[in-house]
């Protein structure tokens, strides 16, 4: 069937090969035969992701940690090099990363995300890589390695934030690639949008450039969902208020300053007006 290209036949061989194993819970089996199949001569890009597709379903049922990362690596070492399981792969790589960062090993999770460069992965939601490379830039933080923290964090660009949820979707040509859906715990653009200038501030926060944490503030107070709470919102303005007055004087903090004395929202925390 591999041989004779029928793709349909062996996708389904490959993936009842692997549920066997998971079945009869046979750990190394499985990972041997996904290593085998994975090698075999003239084998179809095809029957490699549904495999490796099928398999990643399983890591949830391992019996316990180190099988966990073994199923896990096993399938990384298949997919890697492989540009039709680069999604997948980046997904396994974070996977890993997580249950490192668990163990206390900070600084190799972080090595383990750097080894991806999702920005070039045409076929990945745009959510998911933001997710991604918050991530990174988290793990960076987190090992306080602020230079590599700040190049990864210009891998974004604020205005991706700012697109309308809403935007049309233009009919796919046939060049085009196709854009899976991301999984289901990936936040929504406006959650990432937080997420990014909550760590930006942490950044900003090690430079002690107040004007800036001051901005990333701002970029939250301004999140509809935020401003529709006063218990969110409250806090934020103010630290916009204190880091302001923090703030070296210059045209950016003088704006930034007559702007939030507009706010009408300032009434409700009298003490900083």
């Amino acid at each position: 069937m591999r041989l004779a290209g029928d793709v349909a036949g062996t996708k389904k061989a490959v993936t009842d090969i692997v549920e066997l194993c998971y079945r009869a819970r046979a750990w190394k089996t499985l990972n041997d035969q996904i290593v085998l199949l994975s090698k075999r001569r003239g084998q179809l890009k095809q029957a490699v992701t549904a495999m490796v597709q099928q398999a990643m379903q399983y890591i949830d049922e391992t019996p316990d940690v180190d099988t966990c990362i073994e199923l896990i690596k096993t399938l990384n070492s298949v997919s890697a090099g492989k540009i039709y399981v680069e999604i997948e792969r980046a997904r396994l790589v974070k996977r890993l990363a997580k249950i490192k960062e668990e163990q206390g090993l900070v600084a190799e999770a972080a090595d383990l995300m750097q080894e991806i460069a999702v920005e070039t992965f045409g076929a990945m939601a745009k959510t998911e890589k933001i997710a991604f490379i918050l991530e990174q830039v988290r793990l960076c933080l987190d090992r306080q390695d602020y230079v590599r923290a700040q190049i990864l964090s210009r891998k974004i660009s604020p205005r991706v934030f700012d697109a309308p949820a809403s935007k049309e979707k233009k009919k796919p040509k046939e060049c085009d690639n196709i854009v899976e859906e991301p999984p289901a715990d990936i936040p929504s653009l406006l959650e990432l949008k937080r997420i990014y200038y909550e760590l930006m501030i942490r950044y900003h926060f090690h430079n002690n450039d107040y004007l800036e944490i001051c901005r990333s503030c701002k970029a939250i107070y301004d999140i509809p969902s935020v401003k529709e709470d006063p218990a969110q919102w409250i806090p934020v303005l103010r630290k916009i208020c204190w880091y302001l007055v923090l703030s070296p004087h210059d045209p950016m903090q003088s704006s930034l300053l007559n702007s939030t004395l507009e706010d009408k929202n300032l009434s409700e925390i009298p003490n900083f007006r």
